[in-house]
């Protein structure tokens, strides 16, 4: 007997995009739209007598925004979302909020040619909702709740480097690393799977958020002990060298693994020009990019960890990096940010006796 097809609710006030999801999904074999709505308090009654697996959702809408809706739903009947969004940077702000707030991914809208634009993103939106629907739904962080307390530890070595890869539930992942992380860490070189026009508003909320430095990584600058930086939207990003120090290099080369940014072009470039120096971490993410990297810096002499299936939005990513053996340690994401401090710290200690 087949499975079950995923059942998709599409919510958002254009008729057009309603159509396209709807002709997009229902084209999927295993994936239908079992209702669309033109806004939230329409497809309140919806949720309640199609009870679909999957929620598409827009921010701008009438009568109640997408924000005040996704809050809403997460605290009373928590499931997955994904978020349609426009490609702008008001818009990119509104949907990493909407990430914090439980999303688990988003779409975005293109800017011109909207019909044949959709079209173009259908394989990419077919495989966002298959990951959503295996994903396990997140509750926000209450805004009252305080900031971690920073981790203390003598992280003396600046020539360690931290090389972190993730994609659907990353950004919430990776904020929960960055932010507990002291002011003196080592140098955090960091690939989130996301287009362009997003990733600077994502280094800049993380920038507020944490004790070291967060920024969109740039071609050539010097990698510094203290700073996380963030691989452009689709652009990939490679640990360089130029004399004695350590710098960014920025390369639009093709996609790798379906993806540029490539956490697999990132964790190759660490496992060769850091070696044992580094740290690599493969968090949440549908998909395998990254596991061979992963591999590939642990035969370098790197220290690799992978985030728990327990705790992953989607464990799709770091299951395959597990299987092909290239994770040393398995790690809730909770408590990622101090296993990376304690090895920093251990490799300190050892490289003083």
């Amino acid at each position: 007997m087949s499975a079950p097809k995923i059942k998709v609710l599409c919510i958002d006030d254009s008729a057009l995009i309603r159509d396209l999801m709807s002709e997009i999904i229902n084209s999927e074999p295993d994936m239908e739209v079992v209702g669309t709505a033109p806004d939230p308090l329409v497809a309140r009654d919806l949720i309640k007598r199609t009870n679909p697996d999957v929620l598409t959702l827009d921010v701008e809408m009438p009568r109640m925004d997408g924000l005040d809706f996704l809050e809403r739903l997460m605290r009373l009947r928590p499931m997955p979302v994904l978020m349609v969004s426009s490609l702008t940077q008001a818009g990119s702000e509104i949907t990493l909020r909407a990430l914090e707030l439980g999303a688990v991914d988003f779409i975005s809208k293109p800017q011109m040619g909207i019909r044949s634009g959709m079209l173009e993103y259908s394989s990419m939106i077919a495989d966002k909702l298959r990951a959503a629907a295996r994903s396990r739904p997140r509750t926000a962080r209450r805004k009252d709740t305080p900031p971690p307390a920073p981790i203390k530890a003598p992280l003396i070595s600046s020539e360690k480097l931290i090389i972190i890869g993730a994609s659907t539930g990353g950004t919430e992942a990776i904020r929960t690393v960055l932010e507990p992380l002291p002011a003196n860490s080592p140098a955090i070189l960091i690939t989130q799977h996301m287009p362009g026009g997003f990733t600077r508003s994502f280094a800049e909320r993380l920038d507020r958020l944490c004790r070291i430095t967060v920024k969109e990584a740039e071609e050539g600058e010097r990698i510094l002990p203290g700073h996380a930086y963030i691989a452009p939207g689709d652009t990939h990003l490679k640990l360089g060298r130029s004399g004695a120090n350590y710098v960014a290099r920025l390369d639009n080369g093709p996609p790798v693994n379906r993806h540029r940014p490539s956490v697999d072009v990132l964790f190759h470039s660490a496992a060769q020009q850091a070696g044992r120096n580094a740290i690599g971490v493969i968090l949440t993410g549908m998909g395998k990019d990254g596991a061979a990297g992963l591999l590939e810096m642990r035969q370098a002499g790197a220290h690799t960890l992978a985030q728990s299936e327990a705790s992953c939005v989607v464990y799709g990513m770091p299951r395959e990096a597990v299987a092909l053996g290239g994770a040393m340690e398995i790690v809730d994401i909770d408590q990622m940010a101090g296993q990376i401090v304690h090895h920093v710290a251990a490799s300190g200690r050892a490289q003083r006796v």
